[in-house]
């Protein structure tokens, strides 16, 4: 079994961890069963978050009797001190603990620091004293925000999309983490499900062993596949090697990272959702985004302007009108009542 520690925050865990953000979109049986099943096979590290509906209760229902012997990351997407102290005390109840191993401020736009107006930092400083978080990590999607958040020395550990369709600025970061220190969670290890051979995904990740990938689960096949790889971790080869050129080839221009360096759009598409629907209601229960909220917001894709404003922002190169027209081609054939598998976008 190969592990990993985190910076340094003294934590060594099973280079295989738990995201649980797939879980809230079975029942609670079922999510008890595989988080045990995990857990028993070596599973030791477990990623939740409070915006993930009842994904921490299942947690605890799970994993409870047992916390000693894992370790649990949470976060927390709370705009002020109030929602994130409410955030954390419900975040405790629910997985029936008094504390948390590694506690994450969830996607803020900036870099939370001490004496800031929101006054976040300032809650989990309060915290950690009180033994109730044992560490303060950040997750985000902004690489300007989590190179930030590095150089500031205030976070033990950063959380970022990372898998093997990432560009050389995302390696820097995982490489400048190592040098400092600081723990690297890679959420995203199979691009939000357009990456499908998890055995060249983990040979990728494994090339980095300051890096913590976090697979997202919910079906036993996929489990298994994973606790497959404790006795026997993939390594590249050749025919890695070309799996992944491949899927670079294929891939690398669709995939939304939800960044927002193309936000605000001039015709006020909210683009950092609707370029990425397609994945949303994958993994995220379908019907939250089957609302006439979320349809005015798909259908605001058709008054695109072409003017070029997104294109030019984007770090990744996409070509993000092309990206809207089909995750809105896909978002009307799911509201309609097809079935989204497999993934069909084109280059």
């Amino acid at each position: 079994m190969v592990k990993v520690t985190l910076g340094n925050t003294g934590i060594t865990v099973n280079k295989n961890g738990f995201g649980a953000l797939p879980i809230q979109r079975i029942s609670k049986d079922e999510a008890v069963y595989l988080l045990r099943k995990a857990y028993d096979n070596g599973i030791d590290f477990y990623d939740t978050a409070a915006g993930y509906t009842d994904s921490q209760e299942k947690i605890g229902a799970a994993l409870s009797d047992v916390r000693d012997k894992i370790y649990i990351a949470t976060k927390s997407g709370a705009q002020d001190a109030a929602g994130l102290r409410r955030d954390i005390e419900n975040s405790l109840r629910m997985m029936k603990t008094d504390y948390i191993d590694i506690f994450q401020l969830h996607n803020p736009s900036y870099c939370p620091k001490p004496g800031d107006e929101a006054g976040l930092y300032d809650v989990l400083i309060e915290l950690k004293e009180k033994g109730v978080i044992r560490h303060i990590g950040i997750s985000n999607h902004l690489i300007y925000v989590a190179n930030e958040a590095l150089q500031s020395g205030l976070y033990e550990t950063i959380q970022f999309p990372f898998s093997y369709l990432s560009s050389d600025i995302d390696i820097k970061l995982v490489n400048d983490c190592k040098a400092a220190g600081v723990g690297f969670i890679a959420m995203k290890s199979l691009s939000g499900g357009l990456l499908t051979n998890a055995a060249a995904s983990y040979a990728y990740q494994a090339q980095f062993d300051n890096l913590l990938p976090i697979w997202g689960i919910q079906r036993e096949s996929e489990l298994d596949e994973f606790i497959g790889f404790n006795e026997n971790p993939p390594t590249m080869t050749e025919e890695y090697e070309k799996i992944i050129a491949a899927d670079r080839e294929m891939l690398s221009g669709q995939f939304c990272r939800a960044c927002g360096y193309c936000m605000p759009c001039p015709a006020g598409i909210y683009i950092r959702d609707c370029a990425r629907m397609s994945f949303n209601i994958r993994r995220f229960p379908t019907e939250q985004f089957m609302t006439e909220h979320w349809q005015n917001e798909m259908r605001n894709i058709d008054n695109c302007l072409n003017c070029g404003h997104c294109i030019s922002k984007c770090p990744y190169g996409l070509n993000t009108p092309e990206l809207l027209k089909e995750n809105q081609k896909d978002y009307f054939e799911v509201l309609a009542g097809k079935p989204l598998f497999p993934f069909t976008m084109k280059k």
